[in-house]
């Protein structure tokens, strides 16, 4: 069975529920009527549910304690599955199509109507807290039946409690079921479900669904905390009906990595060339822990973003010279069972830069860099070869020494006192750390300098499109630019070195 999209639909009556429905329909292939959601008012005609719908559903009253909004007692719990259950109809196109009963609750009577009637039963097992372990056992034991799908979802402290999923996965081929780690951390195991084997992908509303319920609010937040993606992102970004176990994967690795517009970039290019691949978030505290799950997945290519890009050059077979130069790689390719580093930051940099400034070198230019991290080793040697002079001002100053003395430049801490030497070096201000990003949107490096409207901005940030630190430099009548040119551009060279094809725009 190939997997079902599945929207969780969370909406307090039928009506509204069934506006949800029409409204995502292309995008999904089932439902989940989450029925302890629902008013209680509408209990008594959820039995009419999936006439409605026209839609295979599943039907699920989930416990407070299993991450749900049920409080009522197990006796209530009861009667609402009974009220969805009963008077099942010949034609199972009226039924429930599934029900979700959990691994501890075995009422008799409710297995033998829905067994009657072809009713599949989902054996779930939810964890809001912890990861599982012994994940084969576990799927093994939770299926009563071979008409049963076993159901395993689990908060996930670290992308290693991810891994063992995609490692259970595989000696379960022979199971029905569905496996998900929760959270941001387990996203790949919702984009990537075809290729564990899961049943079901479960999907919320999109977070700018224009729906006005009284609960969603609250429910899109419970989304949020256990990681659902919505229906058109699965469909139009990661282009999830084209996933198999023959898929190629490829990612960006980092942490928090709170927002990235990469797979956009890079699943287009995969969908216009017509390729059997994907590109995912990859999130994890320790790089080991990417190398352990690409090794897993099969993954053959990663980008990776901070705080990875000089850890990373240390588990590498070779590096390409300018990766070397610059002491920070942000792309990885797998070859031959090998590791390969790059940086495609510095062309795509360059790229971006000198189409923003319309000009063709930074001759005469004095340049700000802020930060002396991963990006800004790229963005110096950039600067440095479009022979710009520059002050690499950083909040430890010994790292901005280190990384100006290898270029003949200036460095200064970033800090109040060196205000007099930013306004020196501020022809062309360059942004190079995460201050302004999520969840620090608030954050500006340079808060502390005034902008005069004569100086170039540039931002390596993208999300938000304007961090503060450029909104208060427009304000002030300056050019500014944020980092997507030097995304799209890096991206582009990314792509070649994955596919060993030229994107095209």
């Amino acid at each position: 069975m190939s997997t079902k999209i599945c929207l969780t639909l969370t909406a307090p009556t039928l009506r509204q529920n069934l506006e949800i429905v029409d409204r995502y329909r292309k995008y999904i292939d089932i439902v989940e009527l989450r029925a302890d959601w629902l008013s209680a008012n509408e209990y008594p005609y959820i039995r009419s549910f999936p006439k409605l719908a026209g839609l295979p559903c599943i039907l699920t009253v989930r416990r407070q304690s299993d991450g749900g909004n049920f409080s009522g007692g197990e006796g209530a719990r009861t009667v609402l599955f009974a009220r969805g259950l009963a008077f099942a109809d010949t034609d199972p196109c009226k039924n429930f199509s599934y029900v979700d009963l959990e691994e501890d609750f075995q009422i008799s009577s409710i297995e033998e109507v829905v067994r009657g009637f072809n009713i599949k039963i989902i054996r779930s097992l939810h964890n809001m807290t912890d990861a599982e372990t012994n994940l084969e056992s576990l799927i093994r034991n939770l299926r009563k039946g071979k008409d049963e799908i076993a159901k395993i979802a689990f908060m996930p402290k670290s992308l290693s409690d991810v891994t063992s999923i995609f490692r259970a996965a595989k000696s379960c081929r022979d199971e029905e079921f569905t496996m998900i780690a929760m959270g941001p951390l387990g996203i790949p195991t919702r984009i990537l479900a075809p290729v564990l084997g899961s049943q079901i992908a479960y999907c919320s509303i999109p977070a700018d669904d224009p729906t006005l319920y009284p609960n969603l609010s609250e429910t899109r937040e419970k989304s949020n905390i256990i990681g659902q993606l919505d229906p058109i992102t699965l469909n139009e970004v990661y282009n999830f009906r084209n996933i198999s176990r023959e898929t190629e994967i490829f990612g960006i690795a980092g942490f928090p990595l709170e927002a990235t517009l990469s797979p956009i970039l890079h699943n287009k290019g995969y969908k216009n060339h017509g390729k059997n691949a994907v590109y995912i978030p990859v999130r994890a505290e320790t790089i080991e822990e990417i190398f352990d799950f690409a090794e897993e997945t099969g993954i053959k290519g990663l980008s990776v973003t901070h705080p990875f890009k000089e850890s990373v050059i240390s588990n590498l077979e070779e590096i390409s010279e300018g990766t070397g130069e610059i002491g920070a790689s942000n792309t990885i390719v797998k070859r031959n069972n090998q590791w390969y580093g790059y940086n495609t930051d510095f062309s795509g940099f360059t790229r971006a830069l000198l189409e923003f400034l319309g000009v063709k070198d930074l001759r005469k230019m004095k340049v700000a860099i802020i930060g002396a991290g991963g990006v800004s080793r790229a963005i110096t040697l950039a600067v440095k070869r479009l022979k710009g002079k520059a002050c690499i001002f950083n909040r430890t100053p010994e790292r901005a020494k280190i990384l100006a003395d290898i270029y003949g430049f200036q460095w200064a801490p970033l800090e109040k006192s060196s205000l007099p030497k930013l306004e020196k070096y501020s022809d062309l201000i360059i942004q190079t750390t995460s201050a302004g990003m999520p969840p620090d949107t608030g954050k500006d490096p340079i808060d502390f300098y005034s902008f005069t409207g004569a100086e170039a901005v540039y931002d390596t940030i993208y999300v938000p499109e304007k961090t503060k630190m450029l909104r208060r430099a427009e304000q002030a009548g300056c050019r500014i630019c944020n980092g997507w040119t030097m995304l799209k551009y890096q991206a582009y060279d990314q792509y070649k070195l994955f596919t060993g094809e030229d994107y095209g725009e």
